[in-house]
């Protein structure tokens, strides 16, 4: 079979960085002959790209290999991600699996499986090394999405919180330089891409490997000509600077976006999870930026159920997240990692009173998101409108992350149109008027 006429397809897991990272992987295989397809489509190749931040997720990648193989009997499955780090045998081991691709050698992920077809090998491949080698960069950011894009400013992170892997799966905290990062902002630019959001595991922290700073980074960012806004994915409380929110205020092209890990509401909790910082300072970040910014959209994460966590903690949580009053929840059911602290702590709440707590968060989360959302009519903002005619609708989001629908136009698509938000639709988004 000529290369030509092969299929690919891509399964992306977990975070928006994972997702960047598969639609440079995808753009390889593209450019070198490929055709791609689908992950729910026949395909000689599949590449799936791996989270492990819950045991849910290496689930779902174990469910996904599984369909792939009845799906695709003989297809080269090929994993990376941070599931294929952390266990990389384990993977292996799944039947039909041929290939695993470690932190380090993702960026070789195109050119093993090129080797592979051709060798069309029937032996599962490992090539994985410990973490605490991983030095390398690998520079991405996706180009799949006509109107955004999500570029990758930092990889790793050198916090330990007590609950998480990510360090495990990713490495020690590193960047590319701002100079690298600007040529490539110019390049989704020069696409006609007018969003970008930066994504990282930690990018506040940007600047290790450089001696820069993210501030440095975002000056520099907003310079760019052709792209006409940034969000910035997450950051950590502790690194939303004042200069950073200061910036930000006074920047045309950074939304009064933010998205910031709370993780717990009471300091006993923050302290088990060995968080950087406290209630105090939380609540003091938010309020800074509201100081700058009018009515910013905050969107917050929280874990629930983590261990030692009581009914009365909780309570502490959701009454301060109900004082604070943020646009939008993401909540975490917490789940126990092997080889981080927690597996040995006392205090392990039920399964039963997890998901209590996270279906409680997610009513809450509801109200905020509506009431944010009423605040909001009357007034007006700037959409960004996407491709997708969904029964004569289309949809796009404001400046505050607002989801706003309006009769399809085929002219509005990729364009920011300024837009009054006229009432919320029985789904919850808003409906514009032109």
């Amino acid at each position: 079979m000529e290369k030509e006429s092969k299929k690919v397809a891509f399964y992306t897991l977990g975070c928006k960085l994972n997702f960047s990272e598969t639609s440079t992987l995808a753009r390889q295989f593209t450019e070198g002959g490929y055709q791609k397809v689908q992950h729910h489509e026949a395909a000689d190749i599949y590449v799936i790209n791996t989270c492990s931040v819950t045991e849910h997720a290496d689930k779902k990648c174990r469910q996904a290999i599984r369909k792939f193989v009845k799906q695709s009997p003989g297809a080269v499955i090929a994993v990376t991600g941070c599931y294929a780090q952390l266990k990389p045998e384990e993977v292996a081991n799944i039947d039909g699996v041929k290939l695993v691709m470690g932190a380090a050698e993702k960026g070789e992920l195109y050119k093993r499986v090129v080797e592979l077809v051709e060798e069309n090998s029937t032996i599962p491949e490992v090539h994985s090394c410990e973490i605490t080698q991983v030095d390398n960069f690998f520079k991405a950011y996706s180009m799949g999405d006509r109107t955004r894009s999500f570029l990758k400013v930092q990889d790793g992170c050198d916090y330990r919180c007590s609950y998480c892997t990510i360090p495990l799966a990713r490495g020690k905290s590193r960047n590319i330089p701002i100079g690298e990062l600007v040529t490539q902002a110019h390049e989704i630019a020069a696409s006609g891409i007018k969003e970008v959001v930066l994504t990282g595991v930690n990018i506040g922290d940007f600047g290790k490997t450089t001696g820069e700073s993210f501030l440095d980074l975002i000056r520099q960012l907003d310079t760019v000509q052709g792209i006409e806004r940034y969000r910035i994915s997450s950051i950590e409380p502790n690194l939303l600077t004042d200069q950073v929110i200061e910036f930000c205020a006074q920047s045309a092209k950074f939304m009064p976006h933010f998205h910031i890990p709370l993780q717990s509401g009471t300091d006993k909790i923050l302290g088990l999870m060995r968080r950087r910082y406290r209630r105090e300072v939380f609540e003091d970040r938010l309020a800074k930026v509201r100081s700058l910014i009018p009515n910013p959209f905050f969107g917050i994460d929280v874990i629930v159920g983590f261990p030692g966590e009581t009914e009365e903690d909780f309570q502490d949580t959701y009454q301060f997240l109900e004082r604070l009053q943020p646009a939008f929840l993401h909540v975490f059911p917490y789940s126990e990692r092997a080889n981080t602290p927690t597996v040995f702590m006392e205090g392990k709440v039920k399964d039963s009173d997890i998901t209590d707590r996270a279906h409680r968060l997610g009513l809450l989360c509801d109200q905020l998101h509506r009431q944010y959302y009423e605040r909001c009519v009357g007034t007006e903002g700037l959409v960004l409108f996407e491709s997708a005619n969904r029964k004569g609708k289309m949809y796009g989001f404001s400046e505050r992350y607002i989801k706003v629908e309006v009769p399809y136009d085929k002219q509005l698509v990729n364009q920011l149109v300024p837009v009054r938000y006229a009432s919320l639709s029985p789904e919850g988004h808003m409906i514009g008027k032109l």
